[in-house]
């Protein structure tokens, strides 16, 4: 199965690269957006800015939107989370708007929020066999969701915030998975196990 993870000029692409490489998937990094839809799954990961990492989305948003909204499975990481919605307080310019939402400001007496934080998860393939996650975070903004059926985990940080979104075959996730010890490799196990199977039907939902 390849994978690509996305690279707009921002992302922490060597430990992200590393951790999907290791449950045995190729690793395609690229900016193209036609190699990054072409592909089995697609990663958009975390660290940046939201103002520069829109500046590398394609002008036409639809594309995305259409490649999601059609099943290819989809796992978004810290900023790559917020680049799911309508858009930022943080800087300017549209995200991919496959979920309905701002993100805003964390409101909290420390900013950024650094470090380890419980995870409250609802049930999902995304978190089978991780019953008590504890995950790394750096974020310093928050996703809004106007569809509050999407949300799928919750954070205490300052205010109870959403930690993790799905829609379909795209999971958001506002922590860092690959930097949360071995909860969070079985959480990128999960996605890869989900996309696999995903990926599965959609070839032969194509070839009937």
């Amino acid at each position: 199965m390849r994978v690509a993870l996305l690279d707009y000029g921002a992302g922490n692409l060597h430990s992200l690269g590393k951790a999907l490489e290791a449950e045995g998937v190729k690793v395609d990094a690229t900016g193209s957006w036609a190699s990054a839809l072409a592909a089995d799954a697609l990663v958009l990961p975390g660290v940046g800015s939201f103002g520069t990492a829109v500046g590398a989305l394609p002008g036409d948003r639809a594309q995305v939107r259409e490649a999601l909204a059609a099943g290819l499975p989809c796992l978004g990481i810290c900023l790559g989370m917020q680049l799911l919605f309508d858009g930022s307080e943080e800087g300017e310019g549209q995200g991919i708007g496959l979920l309905q939402g701002q993100v805003r400001r964390l409101r909290a007496p420390l900013v950024p929020h650094m470090g380890w934080n419980a995870v409250e998860s609802a049930g999902d393939p995304l978190f089978d066999g991780i019953p008590d996650l504890v995950a790394y975070y750096a974020n310093s903004f928050v996703c809004h969701p106007e569809e509050p059926g999407c949300a799928l985990a919750w954070t205490e940080y300052g205010e109870r915030f959403v930690a993790a979104v799905r829609r379909g075959a795209t999971w958001g996730v506002q922590f860092h998975p690959e930097k949360s010890s071995g909860a969070g490799r079985r959480l990128i196990r999960n996605f890869l196990v989900e996309a696999r199977r995903l990926a599965g039907e959609r070839t032969l939902s194509a070839a009937s």
